[in-house]
């Protein structure tokens, strides 16, 4: 292929040619054309599928990089596409169907930031489109889908990255080194605390009505159930509170929180979940669990996750309950537990058995950012640290733990065939029942 030939994709992908030019390494920013500027050859184009609040951001954060340019945005509500189009200078292609993006040629990778009912079948259409992709969390709602994403990179080489930004902050990786070290002793079981207090009121009870004129309701649903539009379900990111569109707040904060315990402990997914829960207070128009506890069973530990939207009881996290969000992992050791939330941690020892132990040296490298990692990876096609390669296992356990709730029963996962075993009513809820056309290929 002569480079009159090659694509800027196919140049950006070619064996390190980009890097070998521009002088990229991992971490490092691109060479710059004069200074201050990147040459156009070297840009890394991206669309952004879903630009609402979350998406807006990921926007800004991804233009404020020297060497990304955003050639296409794509959103069903068209105040929100109009709004992106201005915010990239006018530059960016507007769409109302990521199909249609994907068929853009310049595009090399795509940053999706949907309702997560989206999330799957967005990135494995990107993926099967020869695009990279970065994709918010929660990765996915059914453990069916996280394989089907995670085979949809694998096939088409597609280097991916999870929206999990918690996980590139130095405090989880100075946690993870610490547990990974022993000093602790044995670890039988892992605590993650999730509360917060959103009674009374939660989200209200606005009434349903007729759509926005300059909103496309029948996509923004795409593969859930129909139902009438509600204001509720759709402003302010507030799909987070209905389980057709995100699940509970295992999948809206489990992502972040979760992460800390799965990348210290490195478990293989889990071989048994069992779970509780339901709406005992909130009295809103909102439908997932207030509260939910859930249990994963490893072969050599276990972990909880313990939530409840009616109390912020902080359990020695934060400063005392005022009805905020207190979020927090405890690994308890045979010598010691650790506490550690986004930004802090402390060692509790059991007695003095602490007492001569000292932590250990740093080990870990730190990251450049998750958006970082993610235009690094494209360039040097090597996956970042929260690949789907890396989170889809995460993404099941948590998917497992909402299976179990709506199960009504504790369930044992075979990781090798994607299945529960010895329970057809739980194996049935592995796969998502999509409104057609849309489908999740078995």
């Amino acid at each position: 292929m002569t480079s009159s030939e090659m694509t800027r994709r196919e140049f950006l992908k070619s064996s390190g040619a980009a890097i070998a030019l521009a002088g990229v390494g991992v971490g490092a920013a691109p060479a710059l054309a004069e200074e201050g500027k990147v040459a156009p050859s070297e840009k890394i184009v991206l669309g952004f599928i879903g630009v609402a609040g979350r998406g807006s951001a990921l926007m800004e954060e991804f233009m404020a990089q020297p060497d990304v340019e955003v050639g296409a945005v794509c959103d069903v509500y068209q105040p929100h596409l109009d709004a992106a189009v201005a915010a990239a200078g006018g530059k960016a292609k507007p769409y109302k169907d990521f199909r249609k993006l994907l068929e853009q040629k310049d595009i090399d990778a795509v940053v999706v930031a949907t309702p997560p009912h989206w999330h799957p079948l967005v990135s494995i259409y990107a993926c099967q489109a020869g695009k990279d992709v970065y994709c918010e969390k929660p990765m996915s709602r059914f453990p069916a889908e996280a394989r089907a994403m995670l085979k949809a990179a694998r096939d088409n080489n597609s280097v991916t990255q999870v929206g999990t930004q918690i996980h590139s902050m130095d405090n989880y990786r100075r946690a993870v080194e610490i547990v990974r070290s022993g000093m602790l002793g044995k670890i039988a079981t892992v605590r993650v605390i999730c509360t917060m207090n959103e009674y009374p009121g939660g989200i209200g009870r606005p009434a349903d009505s007729e759509p926005p004129p300059e909103l496309d309701w029948n996509m923004w649903l795409g593969p859930a159930p129909k139902v009438p539009f509600n204001p509720a379900r759709f402003q302010d990111g507030q799909h987070r509170y209905f389980k057709d569109y995100s699940g509970s707040w295992l999948h809206e904060l489990g992502p972040h929180i979760v992460d800390l315990a799965w990348w210290a402990m490195a478990p293989s997914e889990p071989v048994a979940v069992s779970a509780s829960g339901g709406r005992f207070v909130a009295d809103d128009i909102s439908d997932i669990p207030d509260t939910m506890d859930v249990l994963w069973e490893f072969p050599d530990f276990t972990m909880s996750w313990i939530h409840t939207s009616c109390n912020s009881f902080n359990f020695g996290f934060g400063d005392p309950p005022d009805t905020g969000r207190r979020l927090g992992v405890l690994f308890h050791g045979t010598k010691g537990t650790l506490m550690a939330d986004y930004f802090w941690h402390q060692i509790v020892s059991e007695g003095d058995r602490l007492k001569d132990v000292a932590p250990p040296a740093p080990s870990i490298p730190p990251s450049p950012g998750q958006g970082r990692e993610f235009l690094d990876g494209i360039r040097s096609r090597k996956q970042p640290n929260c690949s789907f390669e890396y989170h889809a296992p995460l993404a099941i356990a948590l998917n497992l733990g909402h299976l179990a709730l709506y199960s009504g029963s504790r369930v044992r996962w075979d990781a090798t065939e994607g299945r529960i075993v010895g329970n057809r009513k739980a194996d049935r809820l592995v796969h998502p029942n999509y409104r057609k056309p849309w489908e999740l290929s078995r």
